[in-house]
């Protein structure tokens, strides 16, 4: 990671700056304010367009000039944004057909963010002008970390570029109207088309959706905003720069991306990443969206947004305290990241997002907000050794591997499924949780690559499966894997056409099951498994067909009928749960799966008392990350040496609520966790 960005050793802290919304009197007081936190990263120009070219063509690069040499003065480095993901009010008044549609036809005006239509040629061409303008007055600069292209990917347009547009692409999956035909299934409902002009993106029609069209569109929007990132990359390089470039994804609860096809594509995989809910349940998304990016980067990623004080949720912004945002921060970095980068440096006075946390708040550096800043650049400078990444191996070793697929989201987000309140996130996080919560390291893991290393590989979700999928699951159980698969999985083809005879029909030759009917259960209804598991949202009526039956309902109508059921195949093994665990009791199925499977803790001694371990690898050591989420004393033993408070950990080290310690420790040291 020291050469993917340009030189820098230790971890990049900061975030997002934008001084135009300042005056120049501010700009000083920053360059002190950095300075006296520690901070060595400034994200810059992110929404700058309308300063930079005021009318087409015609580029102002004076006051950008102005801020960097500032930040070089203050020995602050800088990622350089190509601000194209919010086109000034010139661009969409003289290309009014560069702005995006909605499904209802509507077109949306400037006067926000967001406002491109991403298949517009006019604004594709202003895009590239402003990157290669970018890159080359600044390429070359000692203080440029690496490119942040865009922001935020994830504008839909369904307007007459994005139709036309689409049409190419379909002609490239498909070769001919035949084939396409053939794949919607388009004899339902007289949609066969007979000319390639006919087909539209899927605009507000009468009732229901074809759900290939549907998966179909949202495959090419992640292609062609992928498209769009590529050109300015190209215009990035051929003006000769040479630094990193990357783009932001935003960590899901909606997903327009297909993050392993991008990631393949970037130098360096970023993420923002903002909390759902104030609740201890934030320390679980922290985990979650540290997995998922180090899995999607293969190795180190960086942390590109977080909010320093606030998590909204719903029509209200709850205070993150400065101590849950260190422990935050430290997660992050304990799962891969090189950095703790925040939207925003200071709390904007007006606009949109006034009263979006900072790392300066509203109220000044007086302030706890600002003391956590300092604290926080004081400790990432403490551990500053554990940024450079192992020689060879992970960085975090996992024996649990979890599948993710956008295909799979996307799938199960077409309509008129069995049961609406389906949420593939919800699966995906809520398998995640129960690792968690056992304190079992996980990846997550691209379908068709090598799982081998996972002893256990789950499938939370996944609808809709091709062929090549279906023959990556079958060649890991039979090489000795134990493959674990959620409801209402493998049911569908990619193209969402059902396997007929039986669910779950893509695999139940390997689950050894064979489903009749799928039985929804009703809002807030649950049931109960033989082995005292509670169920919700789903159940399924399934019969053997050489699998062992692990558990069966024991109540509603399906009481006595398999529940979960185990096929042997192979040198390996396969799981299927037919009904939908309840929180707590997924927590107990996945403790006593890894538990059967040899799957340990970190720390065992830890699970439970609210102490997050994390061991990350290193170049010269492993580093025990220890993060205290719950409410009593801890005392951490084992051999090693804490970064942050310089004391050797052998007899131990007390760590209040609250607080943290990063370890560097031997490879395979046992550690053990008392009440202080």
């Amino acid at each position: 990671m020291t050469d993917i960005l340009t030189g820098a050793s230790g971890f990049l802290f900061g975030g997002d700056y934008n001084p135009e919304q300042w005056p120049r009197e501010v700009w000083a007081q920053d360059m002190q304010l950095m300075q006296r936190a520690g901070v060595n990263t400034a994200t810059i120009g992110v929404f700058s367009w309308a300063l930079l070219e005021p009318r087409e063509g015609e580029y102002d690069t004076a006051w950008l000039d102005e801020v960097i040499d500032s930040l070089d003065a203050a020995g602050v480095s800088f990622f350089l944004a190509t601000p194209t993901a919010s086109p000034p009010p010139w661009l969409t008044r003289a290309h009014p057909d560069a702005l995006p549609v909605r499904p209802d036809g509507t077109r949306v005006l400037h006067g926000s963010r967001d406002t491109y239509a991403i298949s517009s040629p006019a604004y594709r061409e202003a895009a590239r002008r402003m990157a290669r303008m970018l890159a080359e007055r600044y390429g070359a600069h000692p203080r440029l970390r690496g490119w942040h292209v865009h922001n935020e990917y994830g504008t839909i347009d369904h307007g007459p570029h994005a139709a036309a547009a689409f049409r190419r692409w379909l002609q490239s999956r498909y070769g001919t109207l035949e084939a396409l035909n053939e794949a919607w299934y388009t004899a339902f409902w007289s949609q066969h088309y007979g000319d390639w002009e006919d087909i539209l993106p899927p605009m507000q029609t009468q009732y229901l959706h074809n759900p290939a069209q549907v998966v179909d569109f949202k495959r090419f929007c992640s292609d062609e905003m992928l498209a769009a990132y590529s050109e300015q990359v190209a215009e990035i390089r051929a003006a000769g720069s040479a630094a990193p470039v990357t783009t932001n994804f935003m960590l899901p609860t909606w997903n327009h991306l297909d993050q392993w096809n991008w990631a393949d594509q970037q130098d360096l995989v970023s993420i923002d990443h903002y909390l759902d809910t104030p609740g201890p349940d934030g320390e679980t998304h922290v985990a979650y969206a540290g997995d998922l990016t180090r899995s999607w980067a293969g190795g180190p990623w960086l942390l590109m947004e977080q909010n320093a004080a606030g998590i909204r949720v719903d029509d209200r912004t709850f205070v993150k305290d400065p101590d849950r945002m260190i422990r935050h921060s430290l997660g992050y970095i304990a799962r891969g990241s090189q950095g703790s980068l925040f939207f925003q440096w200071r709390a904007s006075a007006a606009g949109a997002e006034s009263w979006h946390g900072a790392l300066v708040p509203h109220v000044g550096p007086e302030s706890r907000g600002f003391e956590a800043t300092v604290a926080l650049g004081g400790m990432l400078e403490r551990i500053s050794e554990v940024a450079e990444p192992p020689a060879e191996g992970p960085l975090v070793e996992a024996e649990v591997g979890i599948v993710w697929d956008a295909g799979g989201w996307w799938s199960l987000e077409t309509p008129h499924l069995p049961n609406e309140a389906l949420d593939y996130s919800a699966e995906v996080r809520a398998t995640h949780r129960s690792l968690w919560r056992a304190g079992i390291a996980a990846d997550f893991v691209r379908p068709g690559a090598d799982a081998s290393r996972y002893r256990v590989l789950a499938v939370p979700s996944l609808f809709a499966m091709d062929d090549a999928t279906v023959t990556w699951l079958r060649t890991y159980v039979e090489a000795g894997g134990h493959l674990v698969v959620g409801h209402f999985s493998g049911v569908a083809d990619e193209n969402q056409r059902v396997t007929l005879g039986g669910y779950p029909g893509r695999i139940r030759d390997l689950l050894g099951v064979r489903v009749e009917e799928i039985r929804p259960l009703a809002l807030g209804e649950t049931a109960t498994l033989s082995d005292g598991s509670t169920i919700e949202q789903w159940t399924e009526r399934m019969a053997l067909a050489g699998a062992e039956q692990l558990a069966a309902y024991a109540s509603g109508d399906l009481a006595g009928l398999p529940a979960i059921a185990r096929h042997a195949v192979g040198k390996g093994s396969a799981t299927y749960l037919s009904a939908r665990l309840r929180q707590d009791a997924r927590d107990d199925f996945w403790a006593r799966l890894c538990a059967s499977e040899g799957i340990t803790p970190e720390v065992p001694d830890a699970v439970g008392t609210g102490l997050e371990v994390v061991r990350r690898r290193g170049a010269r050591a492993d580093y025990l990350f220890c993060l205290h989420h719950g409410n009593r004393a801890l005392r951490v033993s084992g051999p090693g040496h804490d970064l942050l408070t310089e004391q050797p950990t052998d007899g131990g080290i007390v760590l209040e609520p609250g607080e943290v310690a990063v370890v560097r420790t031997r490879p395979g040291s046992t550690w053990h966790v008392t009440a202080a």
